[in-house]
């Protein structure tokens, strides 16, 4: 099966790396589109108390999540054709982000080989959210 546009959900971690190669290496034969998400990080989680200095908190997070991504693509030696940086629930970005963008492929990383059930677990709501076909890939155990 050929895929015309795929979205690869990412974090800020090496192993992003690995998830954009394996999108790289589906969607290279059929010259498929690729998107990235990621979700940026709310300061507000972190400390309540540091009212005053949030606003440059989150300022610092966002630069660092725009970084991330440019070398992520600057690593790709594959053309990406949009990169979405959003906040939130991941699987409710992704749906809406399938259907707005025509998506058909999402590839997503798993942290939790040894749990199965874990793992299954935290895909779950991107796999049940998602009316398009989910690659779920392992990444190193954790």
């Amino acid at each position: 099966m050929s895929y015309s546009h795929l979205l690869v959900a990412v974090a800020i971690d090496p192993e992003s790396h690995l998830l954009l190669k394996k999108a790289v290496s589906i969607a290279r034969p059929c010259q498929a589109r690729i998107s990235l998400l990621t979700l940026a990080n709310d300061p507000e989680m972190y400390n309540q108390f540091a009212a005053p200095m949030l606003e440059n908190l989150r300022d610092l997070m966002q630069e660092e999540t725009q970084q991330f991504m440019q070398a992520l693509i600057a690593q790709a030696n594959y053309p990406i054709a949009k990169t979405i940086i959003a906040s939130g629930e991941l699987s409710e970005n992704i749906s809406h982000i399938c259907e707005r963008e025509g998506i058909d492929l999402v590839i997503y990383g798993n942290h939790n080989q040894r749990f199965f059930s874990r793992a299954a677990c935290s895909a779950k709501g991107v796999v049940g959210a998602c009316k398009v076909d989910v690659l779920l890939v392992p990444l190193g155990d954790v």
